[in-house]
């Protein structure tokens, strides 16, 4: 075997390497874990303070006590669970602050007053508020 195809097949067989960065609402009620890597991104934001139940039926039932937590890649649908139990903000990276419009990865998220609103390449995406949290 040369040398060049040795190092072409462990180039190829090392594991994939991604950036993973964190971000919050001014409030700090809402966090996002934001995945950026060879192969696609994901997120995945947790609102931890709700006043309603979610508009999303599976998570109707969840307890007002309880978070919520939405995830997608770059593509294709999004999917949510209830906050396990007792989850605080962890910490964060960045802030998004109110009014801006943030283009990463294969997404695009608005923070404003009235909540944070992410989409993907393939349209679909979340909505979270205290008062409000859906998936689209």
């Amino acid at each position: 075997m040369s040398i060049r195809l040795f190092c072409a097949l462990a180039f190829l067989s090392s594991p994939v390497h991604a950036d993973v960065w964190s971000f919050n609402t001014p409030s700090g009620n809402i966090e996002c874990i934001v995945g950026e890597g060879f192969e696609g991104s994901d997120i995945e934001c947790t609102i931890y303070k709700r006043s309603a139940p979610a508009k999303v039926a599976a998570l109707a039932g969840c307890p007002l006590s309880r978070g919520i937590t939405f995830w997608m890649n770059d593509t294709g649908g999004v999917r949510g669970a209830c906050a396990a139990a007792g989850a605080r903000p962890t910490g964060t990276q960045g802030v998004a602050e109110y009014n801006v419009e943030g283009k990463f990865g294969g997404f695009t998220c608005y923070s404003a007053t009235s909540g944070l609103q992410c989409r993907n390449e393939s349209g679909h995406g979340f909505h979270l508020s205290r008062a409000n949290q859906m998936a689209f």
